[in-house]
């Protein structure tokens, strides 16, 4: 059974973002384009950087930031972010592509297809238009776009509802990158799972939330059927909780805890089926290559230098 690990977004060993913005405010102020043309190329700069970053490590897995390129959700700024940029776009593509790295995005909180309210749905369908555009662009063949159920206004059972009859409103090239993830709070993984059956999509299993929202369900019931949902190598998110106390709980943690890992790779290692784990660790590719040093502490054998046997 063969564990890849990846990160998201930035490379606090190079010190590096992809991310760069300009706020929406300050940009109606003089209505710069200049300036987000000077932050694209930088941040399109810096991406190729972080990429030939994992490449030169053995980085397989690694989460695009959402923030690439600044404004292009708002439909009152108008602007070419694709053509424009095609060779920056092709240079790095080819460098992904050539070294197999697996790339996924997962919009931020703004993006609620099961809101109820007719602007924030709007906004939903630019945003997921915006980060398939990107993943076109960047020529990812196996594109995921991961979501969040959303809210529960009126009820979990309505909220699902409308999941699905908004799920079947956006352009099927879209609803075919779609996977879903349990939440922390409301969506545990037996209304992911179900859901994602129902779609037949991916199920991106977070482990952290589970342990925060899982309303005495015994995970070890599941996971064959959470990874039977999808039709490549499964990827999960693993994180560790900022402290043990009720407020802190749920926040991630600057680094992974090997022990609760190490549990965790204990219930999953009788389905010898390979796996991708994204490590939402604040300390990003620093935390990964510290959980890297302590599993080889502990013993595991590593084939590369973030992908291991089990």
């Amino acid at each position: 059974m063969k564990i890849r690990l990846g990160y998201v977004s930035i490379s606090k060993t190079l010190n590096l973002t992809c991310s760069k913005t300009v706020t929406y405010t300050n940009f109606k102020k003089d209505n710069n384009f200049n300036k987000i043309n000077k932050i694209i190329i930088d941040n399109l700069n810096n991406l190729e950087k972080i990429i030939d970053y994992n490449i030169k490590n053995n980085i397989h897995f690694y989460r695009l930031t959402s923030k690439l390129i600044p404004l292009a959700t708002k439909t009152d700024v108008v602007f070419d972010y694709i053509l424009k940029y095609q060779k920056l776009y092709q240079k790095i593509s080819e460098k992904i592509n050539n070294s197999k790295i697996r790339i996924d995005v997962h919009p931020d909180q703004f993006c609620v297809l099961n809101s109820t309210k007719k602007e924030v749905l709007e906004n939903t369908f630019q945003i997921l238009e915006y980060h398939y555009k990107i993943l076109e662009a960047l020529n990812i063949k196996n594109k995921v776009i991961i979501l969040h159920v959303g809210s529960n206004v009126f009820g979990k059972e309505n909220s699902i509802k409308r999941f699905i009859n908004n799920f079947y409103k956006l352009p099927k090239y879209i609803q075919k990158c779609i996977a879903v993830e349990n939440d922390d709070k409301i969506y545990n993984i037996v209304d992911c799972l179900n859901l994602c059956k129902k779609l037949k999509i991916p199920f991106v299993l977070d482990y952290h939330h589970h342990v925060c929202n899982n309303n005495g369900i015994n995970i070890d019931n599941y996971l064959k059927e959470i990874f039977a949902t999808w039709n490549t190598t499964p990827k999960i998110h693993f994180s560790s909780p900022k402290s043990k106390t009720k407020k802190e709980f749920r926040s991630h943690n600057d680094y992974i805890n090997v022990e609760d890992f190490i549990e965790f790779l204990n219930k999953i290692k009788h389905l010898n089926i390979d796996l991708d784990i994204m490590l939402e660790a604040k300390a990003k590719d620093e935390a990964l290559f510290k959980l890297v040093r302590l599993l080889k502490y502990y013993d595991y054998k590593f084939i590369d230098e973030t992908t291991f046997i089990i």
